[in-house]
């Protein structure tokens, strides 16, 4: 069964969402660019350019060549043959961290998982090509997106670009649930923390043979310096032994006896222990190398989540919803734990675990310290993302924490800072170009470049 959300229908939300789409769309519907061979080279000259959130400049150009940002400078000229681009604003390609875009349906609501399942395989890009289309024409250039969201551990999600669908990093994150919704039922309080408990579990396993992998690493080299030693050795000691075995031989001969050959004993090689495929990935995850991130919304199992994962300090948790995560947002700063909130009014329609649920939430944790992202909450509706961050902000989030939240936090999150969320030299082209501040909805999305390519124009 699917947990994906039904299109937007009711008229509440169809009331909230009517000016945001006038002033997005233009006249004539966006079209999306086939993408040559190799990308052009571009020039795009910005009245202001939006490094990052909190770092701006005004009047200056990008130069766009092999998909990349090769230069930024007010005295740039356009080499021979690159197109030129003009806008009042330019920013990078906003960043769904939480999505279950071109996610095949069946693969969404599966619930076998397990730490080993890679959401890249779940990919259905030619289906959800209207969809895609539609994140492009929202400025959406990429997507944390996950399989099997109803699965106590989901595995491996995926960060994809929006143009085309193709994974820019197979193995993002590791993601979790504790006490969602599973099949329709709704997960008893015990349960919850239950789940809490079956998560740490799988982790403490995972620290445990990531230390018996370590020590088998070691004792490996140790057994095979000591061969390499005996080797020595024995080619020492080869003439020596050689003589002392001619003359063993000659004497048995005289002595008309048999001459047992002395064999040479090896050390035993170390035996590795048994390759355990879930144990191995969550082991990236106890060592920080990947982020866990988990759904979770009410207090207790919040609460007991926080607790249960402070023997884990190298852990990178990211926690998905934390509907009810205002009176813990101290601890989350000072944990270093991040959330991703889903400022929706669809969030009131939902059952159990968004029946309190309140738009300020990011504004709230915010306050507190906590690095907020943004994402449309396990929905295939990207294309919205501006809409929740402009949200968010109307319910008293800082404007450009808000740009921060589906740009340079997400890339961070997701092991891809410096390569996307920000406009810089060297970073991939990824770039949103509008006719006014990002999170102002009345602003117009007039071009999207996706590594390069215009993909969305007039």
């Amino acid at each position: 069964m699917s947990i994906v959300s039904e299109p937007l229908k009711n008229a509440m939300v169809a009331s909230l969402l009517v000016p945001f789409l006038l002033a997005t769309a233009p006249q004539a519907a966006p079209r999306t660019a086939v993408p040559d061979e190799a990308a052009p080279t571009l020039l795009v000259h910005a009245q202001r350019l939006i490094v990052r959130p909190g770092e701006e400049l005004e009047n200056v150009s990008l130069l766009v060549q092999d998909g990349r940002i090769l230069a930024i400078g007010k005295d740039l000229e356009a080499p021979s043959g690159a197109r030129t681009l003009e806008s009042q604003v330019v920013c990078a390609g906003f960043i769904d961290p939480w999505s279950t875009l071109a996610v095949e349906e069946e693969s969404v609501g599966d619930q076998r998982a397990d730490a080993g399942t890679r959401t890249v395989d779940a990919l259905d890009p030619f289906e959800a090509a209207p969809s895609l289309e539609e994140a492009l024409r929202g400025g959406v250039t990429s997507a944390r997106v996950q399989a099997a969201t109803q699965a106590q551990i989901g595995g491996m999600g995926a960060l994809i670009r929006t143009h085309g669908g193709s994974a820019i990093q197979d193995i993002a994150c590791v993601s979790a649930t504790v006490g969602v919704t599973r099949s329709g039922r709704t997960v008893d309080l015990f349960d919850r923390v239950g789940e809490v408990e079956r998560l740490q579990t799988s982790l403490s396993k995972a620290v445990r043979y990531d230390e018996e992998r370590r020590e088998y690493r070691f004792a490996i080299e140790e057994w095979e310096q000591a061969i390499a030693k005996q080797v020595e050795k024995l080619e020492k000691d080869f003439k020596k032994a050689k003589k002392d075995r001619d003359k063993a031989k000659a004497d048995a001969e005289e002595k008309d006896k048999e001459h047992k050959e002395e064999k040479y004993k090896e050390d035993k090689k170390p035996s590795p222990p048994k390759f355990d495929a879930e144990a191995e990935v969550l082991a990236r995850v106890v060592r920080g190398e990947l982020p866990l991130i988990v759904e979770a919304h009410r207090y207790e199992e919040l609460r007991a989540l926080l607790s249960r994962t402070k023997e884990f300090p190298l852990l990178r948790l990211v926690i998905a919803g934390a509907t009810e995560a205002a009176p813990l947002a101290n601890e989350l700063a000072n944990r270093n734990v991040a959330v991703i909130v889903w400022p929706s009014p669809l969030g009131d329609v939902r059952p159990d675990e968004w029946d309190a649920h309140r738009l300020d939430l990011a504004a709230h944790l915010a306050r507190g310290g906590v690095d907020v992202l943004i994402g449309s909450g396990g929905n295939p509706d990207a294309r919205d993302l501006r809409m929740l961050a402009s949200t968010a902000v109307g319910h008293g989030l800082d404007q450009q924490r808000a740009l921060a939240a589906i740009t340079e936090l997400p890339a961070r999150i997701l092991n891809a800072k410096g390569r996307l969320g920000v406009v810089a030299r060297g970073a991939e082209a990824d770039l949103v170009l509008l006719d006014g501040d990002p999170i102002d909805t009345t602003a117009r999305v007039r071009y999207v470049i996706a590594r390069g390519r215009v993909v969305v124009e007039p």
